[in-house]
């Protein structure tokens, strides 16, 4: 014969634990919450590769061969390289660091690379040497000569290829710069594949938390120039500096927006994180 027996405290509180318990582990592991519409939206706007190509080239292209005006007492800068230099200006511009210099640039496209002009037929691929070549399409270290003359600091910032970075010394050397003059070169970033479509199902938390690998050329590049940047010439670790480490490199910003749209290029948000964080370590802040 069954007999119903009634439950005491002791038993109702041991219930509760075990629901209780049962609920915050089924909370633990469910997925994360979907990001808000409002992340969503600005993931979408970090990832579109149009709107952001344009901003990536809308500053430098403002100041390409811009005459220094030797009336204007400021010191000046002449910023060379490639979509990457105009990354480095977008970093400077977002936080309005040097603005008491002049700053002119000298965009000479990757395919080209920082050569002087007739010694860089083995470091152009086949395809692109016609385009290097054609001084009325592209500049190149050899036109920029005169304009470097004049210029208190030179900035190279570029995506450096493995065997440019390995002569620049000596590329920098035959520029014949005078002594008084500051030589300063910005090193190789990257962030890795984005995929935005990913990161829509991710948490805020995740997110933040992400990091991606750092391309493996980029990091050769890094440690060459790290070795061979020497004497009167400066070297700027960009990687390191932005990502705390030269293997891996956060996808998101502080404030939760994509630091490249490409991997490669900042986006507006992502300047003006890194240009704070290069600014406030380095040789940079104290111009």
């Amino acid at each position: 014969m069954l007999f119903y027996k009634k439950p005491t405290i002791l038993t109702f509180l041991i219930t509760l634990i075990s629901v209780t318990t049962a609920l915050f582990t089924l909370t633990a592991t469910a997925s994360p919450a979907k990001l808000s519409a409002s992340l969503q939206r600005n993931l979408l706007a970090d990832s579109n590769v149009g709107v952001n190509g344009k901003y990536t080239f809308s500053r430098c292209n403002a100041i390409r061969k811009k005459p220094f005006n030797k009336k204007i007492p400021k010191r000046k800068i002449l910023l060379i390289g490639d979509s990457h230099g105009c990354d480095f200006l977008n970093a400077m511009r977002e936080n309005n660091y040097l603005r008491n210099y002049q700053v002119s640039m000298r965009y000479i496209p990757y395919q080209c690379q920082l050569v002087l002009h007739g010694k860089g037929g083995k470091f152009v691929a086949a395809k692109d040497r016609a385009l290097c070549s054609n001084e009325a399409r592209t500049d190149s270290l050899s036109q920029a000569k005169k304009q470097m003359s004049e210029a208190d600091i030179i900035i190279f910032a570029a995506r450096w290829k493995l065997n440019t970075a390995r002569i620049l010394p000596f590329t920098i050397k035959h520029l014949r710069l005078k002594p008084h003059q500051k030589v300063i070169v910005i090193g190789s970033k990257n962030f890795g594949k984005i995929t935005a479509r990913r990161y829509m199902g991710m948490s805020r938390n995740e997110l933040l938390a992400l990091k991606n690998n750092v391309d493996p050329d980029v990091r050769k590049i890094n440690t060459i120039l790290r070795q061979r940047i020497k004497g009167r010439m400066i070297f700027v670790d960009q990687t390191k500096l932005v990502c705390g480490s030269n293997k891996k490199c956060p996808v998101f910003t502080d404030h939760l927006r994509l630091f490249s749209y490409d991997g490669w290029h900042f986006t507006r948000y992502g300047a003006r994180q890194a240009g704070k964080m290069l600014f406030e370590k380095s040789i940079l802040g104290r111009m």
